[in-house]
């Protein structure tokens, strides 16, 4: 459900609904719980509210800061991984001039089809929810045939040809790396802990009594908006590959791999 609406409301669009929609909750609480036990109003019970209020909001804004953090986190390092993979590709192919023309052009080829494999079938998988290795592993094999193909000769071939293998290497190990990410969410109790004590929290903003309506009714409104915003936060940073604000594929297509991209759609 989460996945499906990132990748199809517009992160304001889902940020409208998701904080417009605990406003509207707050108030139409507050306003029923004022006309239910119309004596709230009156603060009898705001000692007792206020000391319930201040220790759930601690204790939960810990546990979301902490899950914020570790989201933010998890996404910079996604970033970096595929930024990686990406320049150790290029470095294929850099290392790969030194090589004879039709090694050069088998390994180029080999590159150009991971690319494409990466971008245009495992990226929109892992955008989907659905990370798989097998969706680029004809490909990377196929990486280490081209390069076990050229038997080099002479101190520099073969110092190109080290490089060119210890990059391939590290290629596999991204990708394994990029796709274990795609597949990786908030664990369970973290969500329940998240989405669960915002709706602890908000409803006992209702029995926080003031006498004025208009400031009982902002007062709700903002600490219900403030929730909403934390949860849209954890929403988008908790899938790296989906939605608007998701990691890019645009490394495979820059630099040395550009040339693999002439001519597409």
């Amino acid at each position: 459900m989460i996945l499906w609406l990132l990748n199809t409301l517009s992160t304001f669009t889902l940020g409208v609904l998701l904080v417009g929609g605990f406003v509207a909750l707050a108030v139409i609480g507050s306003l029923a719980a004022r006309r239910r036990f119309p004596h709230l109003a009156g603060g009898e019970h705001n000692e007792m509210v206020g000391v319930a209020l201040g220790m759930f909001g601690a204790i939960y804004g810990i546990i979301l800061a902490f899950v914020v953090v570790t989201l933010w986190t998890q996404l910079e390092n996604t970033q970096t991984t595929v930024a990686t993979e990406a320049t150790d590709l290029a470095l294929v192919v850099r290392s790969a001039e030194a090589f004879p023309a039709a090694d050069r052009a088998r390994v180029d080829r080999a590159v150009g089809d991971y690319v494409h494999a990466v971008v245009d079938i495992q990226w929109p998988l892992m955008r989907a929810g659905h990370p798989s290795y097998e969706a680029t592993a004809e490909q990377t094999h196929a990486l280490y045939k081209a390069l076990q193909a050229y038997e080099p000769a002479g101190a520099r071939n073969e110092t190109f040809y080290g490089e060119a293998a210890e990059r391939i290497n590290d290629v596999a190990a991204q990708r394994r790396a990029r796709v274990t990410m795609a597949e990786t969410s908030l664990p369970v109790l973290l969500q329940v802990l998240v989405y669960g004590g915002a709706l602890v929290i908000l409803p006992l903003t209702f029995l926080f009594g003031l006498r004025s309506l208009k400031m009982q009714l902002l007062f709700v409104s903002a600490v219900a908006a403030l929730i909403g915003f934390s949860l849209l936060l954890v929403m988008v940073l908790d899938r790296p590959f989906a939605g608007e604000l998701s990691v890019s594929p645009a490394p495979y297509r820059e630099g040395a791999l550009s040339q693999f991209w002439e001519g597409a759609a």
